[in-house]
């Protein structure tokens, strides 16, 4: 989207502001559909800081995800947890994993995560 949906927006907004990871979105972006739930940024960093810090090759980018930035303004990016991206009939990863995703690039979206099936 050359200019961020302002709905789309307004909703990161809350999810910032309430501190709740309860909100489920799919977006579509760069041809990728991406499902899961949205965290506030300060909660995602330091989850993304802790699965770093627990590897024995990936402990030193820790804590550049520990880091606090104030940002004016609203929300440029949807932080994705426990989301996959969606290819057929599967979503990558099984487990779930942690995306960024810049508003302005969201082509589409929907309230609630998509089912898919693994077999």
């Amino acid at each position: 989207m050359s200019k961020p949906d302002e709905l789309l927006v307004d909703v990161a907004t809350l999810v910032e502001s309430g501190q709740s990871n309860q909100m489920s979105l799919t977006v579509v972006t760069g041809g990728a559909v991406i499902t899961g739930r949205l965290a506030p940024e300060a909660v995602w960093r330091q989850r993304v800081s802790e699965v770093l810090a627990d590897s024995a090759r990936l402990g030193g980018f820790s804590a550049v995800f520990t880091a606090t930035t104030r940002r004016d303004g609203p929300p440029t990016h949807l932080h994705f947890h426990m989301a996959r991206i969606l290819q057929g009939t599967v979503g990558i990863p099984e487990t779930g994993g942690m995306y960024r995703v810049s508003i302005a690039d969201v082509s589409a979206w929907t309230m609630g995560d998509f089912s898919y099936s693994d077999h």
